[in-house]
This record gives structure tokens, C-alpha cells and sequence, in this order.
């Protein structure tokens, strides 16, 4: 065998490193590979710790079928990627957990080191699991994650279930991204989204000194799939590259709203927003 060439030879290239501690998706849509694919075309090299999978069912309405990844296997993979990356990961965003012994997991992997920024996607029930364990996974994640965040990305459903508010005004949102950072001292991007009447897709950012409306028109009259791990994902691709929170929202806002216009038709219900879409903006 012949001898590797000397790394002399080559330019050494450290770009912003983001780490995505979520659930696999099957089809693309959602998940890690929503979440990685948004990393490269934001320029982050994207890191992967697998926490579950996920495979629709096209035989039952495409429900989810939900598989957990072993806590062991978890803490193997963020043992290995914690070990590789130490020093310069500093940026993670937290996705689907789907139970309580994998937030504990999860929690006790982050608390090894220092980061500069924690984005939580706060997926709260994941279709397919008992509505039991479902809440005792929305307990812990409230209970152990929450607290390690410095961002976190609600969506309309978790908004109201963070901060207790009915949310079906602009006022109402403004107040609910509020109340989420008074009981979690992150930057806040409460989703609006198609929920709330009117032409515009509205969202929230709130740090606990700067307030702004994020407006976009509407695209459609339906979510796309992957338009929540993706705005996340922009979120922690921004911040690894250095930009302030509101700058990371901004452009994860352009970033979901463009990709939701190139979106992906397949067989499912439901259509998957494009990565790629600020390619063609």
C-alpha cells in the first residue's frame, strides 16, 4: 500500500462545525437528513448523532412507525463525536428525542463539555407512541433540556404548550415567546406559521431585550413536511458561522420560506420542503 500524501500538500479547510442530535426520517422530508442537508447549504459541516427512526407507514394513512435508538448506542455516538470535535464544536440543535431515557441521555452527553449555543427544536408528541409515555417524554424534555437551551424553536402546538397561552393572535404569540424565555432564558422563534389568520406566515423572535416580527406571505394552504427541523437547522448553521441570534432567524426565516416554495411532491399526504431553495432565490 501505498503512503498517504502529507496534509502539507493540501489547504486545510475548518469550516463552522454543527452538530444535530435528532431522529432519522426515511424519506428525506424531516429529521437528520432535513437537518444536515440545511448544514451544507448553509456551509456548516454537519455532524449526526441518530436518537430514533422514523419510516411512514403508507399502509396506515403514512402514521409514524417509530423505532428508539438504544441509550448505549447514543452515548457511543456522541462519545465519539465529543472526543473528535473537542474545542471547536461549539453549536448543537436538539431534534426529535421520542423518550425520557434519551433526553437523560442526551442532557448528561451535552453537560461533558461547553457550548456556545444549544438550539432546541422542542418536538414534543411524536405520532405513533402511546399517549403515556408521550407525556413523560414531554415532561423531560421540559424538565432537562429546556434548561441546557439557548435558543429554542417552538412550533404553534408547542408554543402554547411551553408558555400555557392560547395562541391564535399576533399579540398572543408576541406574548407566548415571551413567557417561553422568562421560564427558559433562551432566544425564542415562536412559530406562527400557517396557524393564524391572515395572508402572512408570521413568527416571533424575542432574547428578552429585542422583539421582531418575522413576515413572510403565505405559500399554500398546508405545512410542509420538514419546515420545523429545517428553520431550526438554519438557525444553528447561522450561529455556528458567528451571526447573532436575530441575524440566525432572519436568515433561517428566508431559508424555510424559500425552500417551502420549491417544495418536494411525493406519494405521502403531505409534501417535504426543499433544501436547496435560496439556490434559485
Amino acid at each position: 500500500m501505498g503512503r498517504m500524501p502529507s496534509t502539507d500538500q493540501y489547504d486545510v479547510h475548518t469550516p463552522a462545525l454543527a452538530l444535530t442530535i435528532a431522529g432519522s426520517e426515511a424519506t428525506g422530508g424531516a429529521g437528520a437528513q432535513a437537518d444536515l442537508k440545511t448544514f451544507q447549504e448553509l456551509g456548516a459541516f454537519g455532524i449526526v448523532a441518530l436518537t430514533c427512526i422514523v419510516a411512514f407507514n403508507p399502509k396506515d394513512h403514512w402514521n409514524h412507525r417509530f423505532v428508539p435508538v438504544q441509550a448505549d448506542v447514543i452515548a457511543n455516538q456522541l462519545e465519539a463525536i465529543q472526543a473528535d470535535y473537542a474545542g471547536p464544536l461549539k453549536t448543537t440543535k436538539l431534534g426529535m428525542m421520542g423518550s425520557p431515557e434519551t433526553i437523560s441521555t442526551v442532557a448528561t452527553a451535552l453537560k461533558n463539555q461547553e457550548w456556545d449555543h444549544v438550539v432546541l427544536d422542542p418536538v414534543l408528541i411524536c405520532k405513533g407512541q402511546e399517549p403515556g409515555h408521550a407525556l413523560d417524554t414531554d415532561r423531560a424534555l421540559k424538565a432537562e433540556l429546556l434548561p441546557l437551551a439557548t435558543f429554542t424553536t417552538p412550533n404553534h402546538f408547542e408554543t402554547e404548550q411551553l408558555s400555557g397561552i392560547t395562541v391564535t393572535t399576533l399579540e398572543d404569540l408576541k406574548e407566548a415567546a415571551k413567557r417561553i424565555h422568562e421560564v427558559s432564558g433562551a432566544a425564542v422563534l415562536a412559530k406562527g406559521g400557517m396557524k393564524l389568520d391572515g395572508p402572512d406566515a408570521l413568527d416571533v423572535f424575542y432574547d428578552g431585550q429585542t422583539l421582531e416580527v418575522l413576515s413572510a406571505p403565505k405559500i399554500g394552504d398546508h405545512g410542509v413536511s420538514g419546515a420545523g427541523c429545517s428553520l431550526a437547522a438554519a438557525v444553528t448553521a447561522e450561529l455556528a458561522k458567528g451571526a447573532t441570534p436575530l441575524e440566525a432567524a432572519r436568515r433561517a426565516k428566508e431559508f424555510v420560506t424559500e425552500g417551502i416554495g420549491q417544495r418536494v411532491t411525493g406519494n405521502t399526504p403531505f409534501d417535504a420542503l426543499w433544501q436547496g431553495g435560496l439556490r434559485r432565490a
